[in-house]
């Protein structure tokens, strides 16, 4: 094996040609091309077939790496590119020492702000990635970190939920990431909060940060324009960009490494009409009475459903999983007569035992629980917004055979089609069981969870192969009732549609977090949004409310009534087109919801648009999502059926202030794009 290196105090001019490893798990390298490494006035630059690498900093100041492809930056680090932190506080590379072409992997070692301290990194090139890989020597390292210049990449996305200084992911959820301010200080796979560790940019470019562990990421949170992907480990940093052509290039990219739905965990029922549940109609307030009213007037009103759900606050205690005998005086009676109104009956489940349940003192006699991660002589034990709770540790068979027993005599005692289950599998206060990682835990609530029929409400489980390839349904964090969860509840589909949880849906239409009762409008609004997205997940009833503020009725009027029927009746005419968006799903991962340039790359306009999205390939959606009576809609290439007007536009084209009375919601058909017959069907 011929080596190229360049060591401190030694010039070499040269460069080297060289057939690159066998194939990697992150990438497969061509048989017959090959990867150049040169250096020249103390830059290093790899030319792999497709884009480059130039790795800076031999004459001082910091490190730097920018990736390019033909030619044009895609890429680019930023201040502290490679940080690390020792004690309270952070350092990073600075001049670059030493590099080696070897075996087809970049070595490069570079010295650091810390006196004796040392950074390795190691490039791995295939065809459209490359690995980055890097430690640091001669220091003991509590945290690593990248750096980049997002403006480098052109605009950011990805990530999935968002924790943002304006109530992200509640209220706000930036589309492009870029253009707010993201600080995710507990981004891990035991986060309650639906994220991936993978960002992709208009760029064509993509990171993907493969570790286990909690990470602290920023994307402009200081206003800054910088992005900071931290790791809370001093393991080695394990980083795949990519280098593609196309944002979805680099999104089929990262699926497989991750995975594919090898399912629809929702049947084509329940993609065709709502799954209607009771959480925001009652929140806690709720019993058998208020249960079957609240399905009687969803049924009397022909507002169709395939299920009608039970939320919180049921049992008599949390865990105990038994009905609380003063609020449900015969549950089996009220489970036969929601079946008889034509709905399934589903339950709402946690895994969290309380501290005051029968079942806690129970389940902590027999080691059931996750054992707390300070002390795991005893159980650990979390805070959450119905009291202080044990979880159930599934990575104990005995532990799970019980909590599967109590569900199967639960679902068989009252005639429970399905469940939603709740919360989190696994805590960061918790210890692991024998070795068990968080991303474990993702892996044994995912495969619990495929055991039952969700019925729609999905779960939220990510960050692990199971995860993706479970093919559930996914849920969105709950959002308020107001104009800007609404907007959020679009971006928030967007971005989990493109870190791989294909079927989505908003939580809920309508909205919630005990915020007063959505306007009529706002709930019109919403409902209309939510019959172009894959799946219909409701609650508020527009003919029995009661606003949570202040207890008093909420009584919406017949056009409410029937702009919402309307909504229904046409996402049930689209399901067949929905349903053939899952079929396609399945075989290549790609999403059913998607923003405009997933279609059309090419045009610069749809890479900045958080309003519109396209509903598989022949439909695009621009429902009102303000109180504004009109609204601009852009058009991409192509030929378009306006399904109000009926007319055919040619674009790209904007649609200035166009009409949006309330009983409009605007759609357009792609006449030359595959399902575009089956979609007219549905929306003429």
């Amino acid at each position: 094996m011929r080596i190229l290196s360049r060591k401190s105090g030694r010039l070499l001019a040269c460069a080297l040609t060289a057939a690159l490893l066998p194939s990697t798990a992150q990438g497969s390298p061509p048989s017959d091309e090959t990867t150049r490494v040169s250096e020249s006035r103390g830059t290093v630059t790899l030319d792999s077939p497709g884009y480059s690498v130039s790795i800076s900093g031999r004459t001082g100041g910091q490190l730097a790496l920018t990736t390019r492809r033909s030619g044009r930056t895609v890429l680019a680090t930023g201040p502290e590119a490679l940080r690390f932190r020792t004690g309270d506080t952070w350092q990073h590379a600075t001049r670059l020492t030493d590099w080696r072409w070897q075996g087809g992997v970049l070595t490069l070692t570079a010295d650091t702000t810390l006196a004796g301290a040392r950074i390795e990194a190691r490039l791995t090139p295939a065809p459209d990635r490359y690995r980055l890989d890097w430690d640091v020597t001669g220091a003991e390292a509590a945290e690593l970190g990248l750096t980049y210049d997002l403006s480098s990449a052109g605009h950011w996305y990805g990530h999935g939920e968002t924790a943002t200084t304006s109530d992200g992911p509640y209220t706000d959820q930036p589309w492009p990431l870029d253009a707010g301010r993201v600080e995710a200080e507990d981004f891990s796979a035991a986060s309650y909060q639906m994220v991936d560790p993978f960002w992709f940019t208009a760029s064509s470019a993509g990171l993907y940060v493969d570790t286990g562990d909690t990470m602290d990421v920023s994307l402009n949170a200081a206003g800054d324009g910088l992005g900071r992907f931290t790791v809370e480990s001093g393991s080695t940093y394990r980083a795949t960009v990519f280098v593609e052509s196309t944002p979805r290039a680099v999104y089929r990219d990262y699926i497989g490494i991750v995975g594919k739905p090898r399912q629809s965990d929702a049947t084509y029922e329940q993609y065709a009409k709502p799954l209607w549940n009771s959480w925001a109609q009652f929140y806690t307030k709720v019993d058998q009475e208020k249960i079957l009213d609240y399905a009687t007037d969803l049924h009397d009103n022909g507002l169709d459903g395939h299920t009608v759900q039970l939320d919180d606050k049921w049992e008599s205690n949390y865990g105990n999983m038994t009905f609380d005998p003063k609020a449900y005086p015969d549950p089996r009676a009220m489970s036969d007569r929601i079946h008889d109104l034509g709905y399934d009956f589903g339950l709402w489940v946690t895994l969290w035992i309380n501290l005051d349940s029968a079942n806690y003192r129970y389940a902590a006699d027999h080691d059931y629980l996750l054992r707390d991660a300070a002390d795991p002589t005893k159980p650990c034990t979390v805070t959450w917004w119905n009291g202080t709770a044990g979880i159930v540790d599934l990575a104990n068979p005995e532990a799970k055979a019980w909590y599967q027993g109590n569900l199967r005599k639960l679902m068989d005692t009252y005639r429970v089609d399905g469940l939603k289950f709740d919360t989190r599998f696994f805590d960061d206060h918790c210890a692991g069981r024998d070795g068990h990682t968080r991303t474990d835990y993702q892996r044994l609530g995912s495969e619990l969870a495929d055991a039952y029929d969700l019925q729609g409400a999905g779960i939220r489980v990510h960050w692990s192969r199971a995860a993706h390839e479970s093919g559930f349904v996914t849920r969105q964090i709950d959002k308020g009732t107001g104009w800007n969860s609404l907007k959020a509840s679009v971006t928030q589909n967007l971005a989990l549609s493109t870190i791989g949880y294909p079927f989505v849906e908003t939580d809920m239409i309508g909205g919630s977090l005990s915020q007063p009762a959505p306007t009529k409008e706002v709930l019109v609004r919403w409902a209309q949004s939510a019959s172009y997205m894959p799946l219909m997940y409701a609650s508020i009833s527009p003919v029995d409310t009661i606003d949570p503020p202040t207890g008093e009725k909420v009584d919406y009027d017949e056009e409410t009534v029937a702009l919402y029927r309307e909504s229904i009746a046409r996402h049930e005419r689209l399901a067949p087109y929905i349903w053939d968006q899952v079929q396609d799903t399945l075989k290549t991962g790609d999403p059913i919801l998607r923003p405009l340039f997933f279609d059309f790359p090419q045009d610069e306009a749809g890479y900045t648009i958080d309003d519109e999205w396209m509903l598989g390939p022949a439909v695009l959606a621009a429902p009102n999502l303000t109180a504004s009576p009109s609204r601009d809609i852009h058009l991409p290439p192509g030929t378009w059926y306006d399904v109000n007007r009926g007319r055919t536009i040619k674009g790209p084209t904007t649609l200035k202030s166009y009409p949006t009375p309330l009983a409009v919601t605007p759609a357009f058909v792609n006449l030359r794009a595959k399902g575009a017959d089956q979609a007219l069907r549905a929306l003429r």
